[in-house]
């Protein structure tokens, strides 16, 4: 099982619809997502919650957290960083993990539509990079 990290300041939007969507659509390749911030809020947007469920992606267990609460769940293969901020104040992490950066706007705040949008983006921008990062040493293998 390969293991990607995805943060953003939060945590409560982008991350969050990060870490559902992989989990929901590419467990099958063998990936399985976590999300953090780098200054979480402590709560998942209720635009998030309800845009994955539409999905049929929503998990009770998704929730606002630390990047030290989540480091437990590691080692990781990927850091993602869907925001300028976390991008700015990734930490270092141990063992040279590969971090990449793949910025979405922050839907917190906006119309209920953005969060649709910002899902549609991450679903169509982010899951095929993933993927492709940690599936091409896979198929480079065989």
């Amino acid at each position: 099982m390969k293991k990607v990290l995805i943060l953003c300041t939060g945590n409560s939007c982008r991350s969050i619809i990060g870490e559902a969507l992989v989990n929901q659509y590419l467990a099958k390749e063998g990936i399985q997502a976590y999300s953090a911030g780098s200054n979480p809020g402590g709560r998942v947007n209720p635009n998030v919650k309800k845009v994955l469920e539409e999905e049929g992606a929503w998990k009770a267990r998704y929730h606002s957290k630390t990047i030290d609460e989540v480091m437990k769940e590691g080692p990781f293969d990927l850091v993602v960083t869907v925001c300028d901020n976390a991008r700015e104040s990734c930490p270092m992490f141990p063992g040279g993990v590969k971090t990449i950066h793949v910025g979405f706007e922050d839907p917190d705040g906006k119309p209920y539509e953005a969060f649709v949008e910002t899902k549609e983006k991450i679903k169509k921008e982010l899951l095929p990079v993933i993927e492709k990062e940690l599936t091409a040493d896979i198929t480079q293998k065989a």
